[in-house]
């Protein structure tokens, strides 16, 4: 029996977030060959690969307040050319063209070494089949996912702009994705590979690594869980595990785990279902 594994590479683990536009294609290759490794060893695993947009896509938009939208919004006509839109709306879609274009650009280098590794991947850009309202999935027609699931082929998602028909344009975080894609496809696990080796209850001095988080030990904590480093326009550390505490109420038997992709080896312990990170759970 297969087992249905969502796994994101973060942002902050694959390219250096306080550089902008600066992947580790090292790091990358080492990821691919740990992915690899993994699929060898388990070939029942059926895998969703989503990574974030680190340095990439977290700078432009930045720069363009990319994820607030347009203030005031109203639907346009059904086409226009820039020379018809008034120079503040024309600033927003020129700055939502540069944050897709980044972010596409991360997903080519993710791709490649991928495909070094002889790693069946096929890459799903969310901008072409998800809409949103008010920075909240509204559509997506997952028949592509499910189609290359069935294939024995891992669709790979990524953080990525979005129109929305409340703001005109929106991101979504690799986060937000899953969370529609665990109510869809119910998987048995989520893995988050990040810089951060756990959860801690001391963040930043990273003393006391939380071994096991459920919605009741959270309240405990969640002044001392920290935000992200570097740009990052979509929440950090806090806003991904409150994320995932509510999934994991809502999802019988779904489990997330936190935990460090750049320790060598981890990637692959943990998709072979080691828990080397923090594990999240409903209780």
């Amino acid at each position: 029996m297969s087992e249905l594994v969502l796994l994101k590479l973060g942002g902050s683990l694959i390219t250096d977030k306080s550089l902008p536009y600066t992947p580790r294609f090292e790091k990358l290759s080492e990821l691919a060959g740990e992915l690899a490794g993994a699929l060898n060893q388990l070939p029942e695993l059926s895998l969703v690969l989503g990574h974030g947009s680190g340095s990439f896509g977290h700078t432009a938009a930045q720069q363009y307040h990319t994820r607030d939208g347009l203030n005031p919004f109203s639907p346009a006509p059904a086409s226009r050319s820039l020379a018809q839109i008034e120079p503040a709306e024309r600033s927003y879609w020129m700055g939502f063209s540069e944050v897709w274009f980044q972010a596409s650009e991360l997903n080519r280098f993710v791709m490649d070494s991928l495909h070094g590794s002889e790693i069946p991947a096929l890459a799903l850009p969310p901008v072409a089949a998800v809409t949103a309202r008010a920075g909240k999935i509204a559509r997506w027609d997952l028949t592509p996912v499910k189609k290359a699931l069935g294939g024995g082929l891992i669709p790979v998602v990524y953080g990525d702009v979005i129109f929305d028909s409340a703001r005109g344009g929106t991101i979504l975080s690799t986060e937000d994705l899953f969370v529609h894609l665990a109510r869809k496809l119910r998987p048995q696990r989520i893995l988050l590979a990040g810089l951060e080796g756990a959860v801690w209850a001391d963040f930043p001095q990273r003393q006391q690594r939380v071994e096991i988080l459920t919605p009741a030990s959270f309240d405990r904590i969640k002044l001392s869980v920290g935000a992200s480093h570097g740009a990052d326009v979509t929440g950090g550390m806090e806003s991904k595990v409150r994320q995932m505490l509510d999934l994991v109420q809502e999802i019988p038997g779904l489990t997330v785990q936190i935990f460090s992709g750049n320790q060598p080896g981890n990637l692959q312990r943990a998709l072979t279902g080691e828990n080397v990170g923090t594990l999240i759970c409903a209780g």
